[in-house]
């Protein structure tokens, strides 16, 4: 590929170091780059002795830049040009449109912030950024918070391509006499027992190195063995200067100025701080990584990523000079631990953030740009989605993340738009487009746009809830059709449809509008027989919510402790919900948990499906037993719920999906059926341990628990979960013929 770069040519700090790594990696394997700068400077010249083609454009007027800058895009002809900062993004949007050429930007910091504490340069490069970072055609956020933080101000999911810092892990400084180099360097003496503690950052509001000041001088009450090194200039060091004189911590404390000799710095450290209020994916933090550092960071940017809080570094939240105070203090007073969480923390970020690996995402993410810049914008094909999404159900968001995942494998360039009742949330965690579930006249235009339309898994065709929502639903079918959609109809459940106008409608549209129907349960294959729909093709399938993969199992360790509960005791799960009829078998429940306590040492776990609503029925019966429990009383990502249901010894569920995402990971279930939907799926995968609801009693309860515990089901249930993954590839293969046909 041929890579025009453009930056402004000031850069410094993290944003130079990705800048110069990222080209010359491309370089390496064979890519041709060439640097366009608009200052004059260390940057660019350093480059040019580096062998980079470097093209300096320094003119006041942006459209002298914009001429000049056009005569080397002409002679170099590049396939992507991507900018780097303020100045690089105003040129690339004054070009864009000039040339048939992708502009990309990689945005390495919250734009909003980027002036934080000048409020000239922010009213005027501040906004002018703003307002360019609009006019580009592609962004790539350093970190995945970066890109929530682009998502929530409106920029388009589909149009992003996130990357973190990487750096090469290879020749740490090796043999370093720290208290020479210090002393000639800085004029300081330490003492063999010192623990010194690095921060490398300029001294800038949004740094806020005083928090970092504080908590020092807060740690050597406890620890008088610290000393703080602080690698940076900036408007703020007389104000640092003076805070740390008022706290008696000035003699402690070294304001080293601009530092050049990074990895020596950090190999004289023993711990590396960071305290900003708003960053990406910082390179000081890796750079103190590289040379063995223990880290403490507050909670910024993509940290959460590299850094999981007590196993190899500190994460606390911004401003909390508390919190950073009480971790030095534990830090300097353990040298073990220590030295564990620098040498843990430099394995996985040798291992996940390398330079190299930052290469390969570069360069895949070049390739989506350029494929969806070539597609036609006259080209049908995008999909849209439809469910009961948006709610706070995990069952249902579960099946919106199956599809989601299950149609960027068939096509990740492929646009996908949702229909949602929180359309913000939505594009938010799902990384798509988004509309309201109710919005007609978009969901419409959507409709003319696009190859696909997907009526989601679950049970949308059902009059129990709502008939208007069931109306609603047979409207977009045949719409869809209307507008020249292939129309699917996936991994759902059908009915119950009790009214019989109701289901005579449904009939119609569905036998006129759908192409395929896949389904997850073989009640719902008599349902619509019994229903008259012949014409669309029928296939029998899984729910998609098999497919997802719990959560990591040191996550969910510390997800139950972060609960309360210990990760490694021995557990029964319930998925309860309030429905007619549960009132009546309350008691019922708890005796049977309290036998499952009792008889087998099985504590009661209660986990939502829906937030916060089924906390009530669980605090209910929690009310009657008379053995511990816990609770999950925090809404968890699907993954989690996933990962803490697949550690229960059986599940005990009126919620449907605490059912699925139990079984499908090989955890025996007992159903409290209350719908068709529960006792299809429980005949589907011939479970024998299913009761209705209103007939729930402990006595029929508390011989399926010992069945479950036993192990004798535990055979016959991972069969099961793994012919459930395997029929639930019809969904996808559906689809993919559906795509096949529509794609014009």
């Amino acid at each position: 590929m041929k890579l025009l770069h453009m930056m402004g040519g000031g850069d410094v700090g993290g944003a130079k170091t990705h800048i110069m790594s990222i080209i010359l990696a491309l370089r390496a394997r064979g890519h041709e780059v060439h640097l366009v700068s608009f200052r004059d400077g260390p940057f660019p010249q350093e480059a040019a002795a580096r062998g980079i083609p470097v093209s300096v454009i320094e003119h006041v007027s942006p459209f002298k830049c914009r001429r000049e800058l056009l005569r080397v895009v002409d002679g170099f002809a590049p396939d992507v040009i991507h900018c780097h900062g303020a100045k690089a993004n105003l040129m690339g949007a004054m070009a864009r449109g000039a040339r048939h050429i992708p502009v990309m930007t990689t945005v390495h910091s919250d734009y909003r912030l980027d002036y934080l504490g000048a409020p000239l340069k922010q009213a005027t490069r501040g906004t002018i950024n703003a307002i360019a970072l609009r006019f580009l055609d592609f962004y790539q956020p350093v970190a995945d918070r970066m890109a929530r933080t682009l998502i929530s101000r409106g920029f388009d999911p589909e149009r992003m391509v996130t990357i973190y810092n990487g750096m090469d892990f290879g020749g740490s400084v090796e043999g370093m006499d720290r208290a020479a180099y210090l002393k000639e360097k800085w004029g300081v003496d330490v003492a063999p027992d010192d623990v010194l503690c690095g921060i490398a950052a300029r001294l800038t509001a949004v740094k806020d190195i005083a928090t970092t000041v504080r908590a020092f001088a807060k740690a050597l009450k406890e620890a008088p063995q610290l000393r703080l090194f602080i690698a940076g200039e900036g408007e703020d060091e007389d104000m640092l200067r003076k805070l740390a004189r008022s706290l008696g911590a000035a003699e402690r404390i070294t304001f080293c100025g601009w530092v050049t000799e990074v990895p020596q710095f950090f190999a004289c450290m023993d711990m590396n701080l960071l305290s900003s209020l708003s960053e990406t994916f910082p390179y000081s933090i890796l750079e103190g990584v590289r040379e063995h550092c223990a880290t403490i960071c507050s909670d910024v940017g993509g940290m959460p990523d590299l850094i999981t809080s007590g196993e190899n570094g500190y994460i606390f939240q911004p401003g909390d000079d508390d919190t950073l105070a009480k971790y030095l203090i534990r830090l300097a007073n353990d040298a073990p631990l220590r030295i564990g969480f620098a040498n843990a923390l430099y394995e996985k970020a040798s291992r996940e953030f390398s330079l190299h690996s930052m290469c390969d995402t570069q360069v895949a993410n070049y390739e989506r740009v350029l494929t969806l810049f070539a597609r036609p914008k006259e080209q049908r094909t995008g999909i849209v989605i439809c469910g009961a999404y948006g709610k706070g159900n995990a069952g249902d968001d579960a099946i919106l993340k199956a599809i989601v995942q299950e149609m960027r494998a068939l096509d990740p360039t492929r646009p996908l738009w949702v229909m949602s009742r929180r359309p913000q949330e939505t594009r938010m965690v799902y990384r798509t487009n988004a509309m309201y579930t109710f919005n007609v006249p978009m969901v419409l235009h959507r409709f003319r746009r696009s190859a696909l339309y997907i009526n989601g898994g679950g049970s949308l065709m059902q009059d129990v809830t709502s008939t208007r929502s069931l109306q609603y639903y047979l409207y977009t079918l045949r719409a869809a059709k209307r507008m020249g959609c292939r129309v699917m109809m996936y991994g759902c459940g059908i009915g119950p449809i009790n009214r019989p106008n109701n289901r005579a409608a449904a009939a119609s549209a569905i036998n006129r509008a759908v192409d395929l129907i896949t389904l997850r349960d073989d009640l719902s294959r008599g349902e619509l027989t019994r229903m008259g729909i012949t014409k669309p093709d029928i296939r029998l399938s899984a729910d998609p919510t098999i497919i997802l993969e719990p959560a990591a199992r040191e996550s969910v360790d510390l997800t139950l402790e972060s609960l309360g509960i210990p990760p490694q005791g021995k557990y029964i799960g319930f998925g309860l919900r309030n429905w007619k009829g549960l009132d009546d078998v309350l008691e019922e429940i708890a005796r049977a948990a309290d036998y499952a306590y009792e008889k087998h040492g099985l504590i009661p776990v209660f986990v939502p499906i829906e937030f916060p609503s089924d906390l009530y029925p669980a605090q209910r019966v929690a009310e009657k037993l008379h053995c511990p429990y816990y609770t999950v009383s925090e809404r968890q990502p699907i993954e989690m719920t996933i990962g803490i249901l697949a550690r229960m010894e059986a599940v005990v569920g009126i919620r449907l999906h605490s059912l699925m995402f139990s079984a499908g990971h090989g955890v025996p279930v007992i159903g409290m059926s209350y719908d068709i939907k529960v006792d299809g799926f429980l005949k589907y995968i011939g479970s024998r341990t299913c009761i209705q609801l209103g007939e729930v009693k402990a006595d029929a309860l508390i011989p399926l628990i010992d069945e479950c515990v036993s192990g004798a089901l535990d055979p016959e249930v991972k069969r099961m979960a793994e012919l459930l993954r395997e029929r639930e590839h019809e969904n996808t293969a559906g689809a993919r013929r559906l795509l096949d046909m529509g794609t014009t």
